[in-house]
This record gives structure tokens, sequence and C-alpha cells, in this order.
């Protein structure tokens, strides 16, 4: 039987509809208040604004706007709602690209995923995504706070020290890019020590097929998530295993690439995601993805 993270998972459509009537006025009149969105958004009344199709009417904010605004406006280009010393983080991308962090619960939505993958109270999770100056390390280990885990701060290298610290620390599960684990399956083989992971919560890179059997051989379930450095977690993949989840604390839309104009159902496009995030409102943020939306329930139960 599946065990939810929370209510929100499940909502009937219409409920999820009306919550979102409710937030989304509110955080386009916080985006509104921002002077990094300039006249973009003023023409606008943020109390029409109550429904994923009304979001159409706004303009499309890209990466390349970002770094534009955090030029003129630095850190965060007047796009937060927090001052920078308000932040428990502030992270550095390539470009380079500013990012809030906040320590407050779950404050990336990874928990919801980390969940979804079985990992919770009693697991030690070994977390092999980067510390150093961009924020996929403390983006996870955010998420295994929310669910109760323990975290080994293991960032990228070092493999025989990593091999050697799962090994002896117990660890149960791994978070990291899908390639990272193999290595360090391997290198404990090589070594001769017997490692206990069993789940994998994995991203930042390809997950192929036949990667995911060899994990599935070793009794290791392996699920990914689409997560960004701006947005945190957007979609991650369930028990299921038959596409990807919106997560509940962002709308994502699919629209013509290079446009803000939606697609139907089915069509391939590219992804634009509105945060709810109040701290850092991105409003139609394009992330240069492509994907499209599979209609109807996950058979896990997730709406």
């Amino acid at each position: 039987m599946t065990r939810y993270f929370d209510d929100l998972e499940t909502r009937p459509a219409e409920d999820r509809a009306a919550d979102i009537a409710r937030a989304l006025p509110e955080q386009i009149a916080r985006a509104q208040a921002l002077p990094g969105y300039g006249d973009a958004l003023a023409p606008v009344d943020a109390r029409s604004i109550t429904s994923v199709e009304a979001l159409s009417v706004l303009p499309v904010l890209r990466k390349s706007d970002l770094g534009k605004a955090q030029g003129g406006q630095p850190p965060f280009g007047g796009l937060t709602t927090l001052a920078p010393e308000g932040f428990a983080h502030i992270f550095q991308s390539p470009g380079p690209i500013y990012e809030p962090g906040g320590i407050s619960h779950d404050w990336w939505r990874v928990g919801r995923f980390l969940h979804a993958c079985g990992v919770g109270k009693g697991d030690i999770v070994q977390n092999c995504f980067g510390y150093h100056l961009t924020p996929a390390g403390m983006i996870f280990e955010s998420g295994a706070r929310a669910v109760g885990a323990a975290v080994l701060p293991a960032g990228t290298g070092q493999t025989e020290l990593q091999a050697r610290a799962a090994h002896d620390i117990g660890v149960t599960a791994y978070a990291g890019t899908p390639d990272y684990l193999k290595v360090i399956l391997d290198k404990a083989d090589e070594m001769g020590l017997t490692l206990g992971i069993t789940k994998a919560a994995v991203g930042g890179g390809a997950l192929f097929p036949s990667l995911r059997q060899e994990y599935a051989e070793r009794g290791i379930t392996c699920l990914q998530c689409y997560a960004t450095a701006d947005l945190g977690n957007i979609a991650y993949e369930s028990e299921a295993a038959d596409g990807m989840i919106v997560d509940e604390g962002v709308i994502v839309e699919i629209v013509r690439p290079g446009t803000g104009t939606p697609v139907a159902p089915g069509e391939v496009g590219e992804v634009v995601v509105t945060t709810l995030n109040p701290d850092y409102p991105l409003i139609r943020f394009a992330t240069g993805d492509l994907s499209a939306v599979m209609e109807g329930a996950s058979p896990c139960g997730r709406t």
C-alpha cells in the first residue's frame, strides 16, 4: 500500500484547482511588488490570475533574464522578497547566476521525492551531490531532513573513501547523479566491501534503462527527479515508474519553444514553471527543457 508524503499528492482535480486559484493571485502580487520584474507584470490584475490557463497572458522569464537582472541589482536581481542576509545560503551556479537557499521545512521540496523513493527515518543517505558553491548538496540534504533521514555529506570524488564510509557507517540510501553510484559500488566490490544501499534518489544526469536495471539486479530501487537550482524540485518519479509527477509547490506549463503559448496536452514543448515559494517568486520561468503532459493520475495514486 502506497504511503503518501501528505494529502496534497492525492487531491482531486477540483480541490487542486481551488487551491491554485487562492495561491496564484497572492504569488503574482508578490512578484509585482519586486523591482526585478519592473513593468513586466504591471498591466495585469493579479486577482485575475487564478488558473494555469490564465498564466499565459504573462511574459516568460528566461535564465538569460536572471543574469541581466542580477548584473543590475546584485545578487538576486530584485526577484526575492527577502534581502540577501535573510536567506540561510547564497549559491553560485555557472554564469555566474546566484541562487538563494532556505533551511525552513523542505524549502526545496525534495522531501516529497525522497519519500517516494522510500527514504525516511532509520535511513542514512550518502549525499554525493556537490556542496561547493552550487546548491545540489543542500537541496538534497534539506529533503533528507524533511523525511527524518541522517546524511553523510559526501559530495563528489574520493571514491575509495566513499565506499569505505558507506560500508563502515551502514549507508542505506544514495543521492547523487545516476552514474556515480555505480562507481562507488564497483569500487566497493574491488575492495571486498559489502554495502547496504537499497534505495537511490538520482538527478542531474541521464538514467539509462540499462543502468537502472543493473541497480535493480543489485537490490537497489533507483528513481529520478527533475530539479533545478532556481526552482528546486519540479517533478519526480514514484514506484509506478510511468513518468514524472509534478511537485505540489510548482505549476508547470508546456509551451511552444521560444514563445509563451501553451501547446495541446500530449504535445512536446518547453517546460515553463511558476513557483509558489513566497521567498523567491519566479513567474513563468522557462527552463529550456522539453517535455509533454501525460494526462490522468499515476497508478501509484498521486494525482
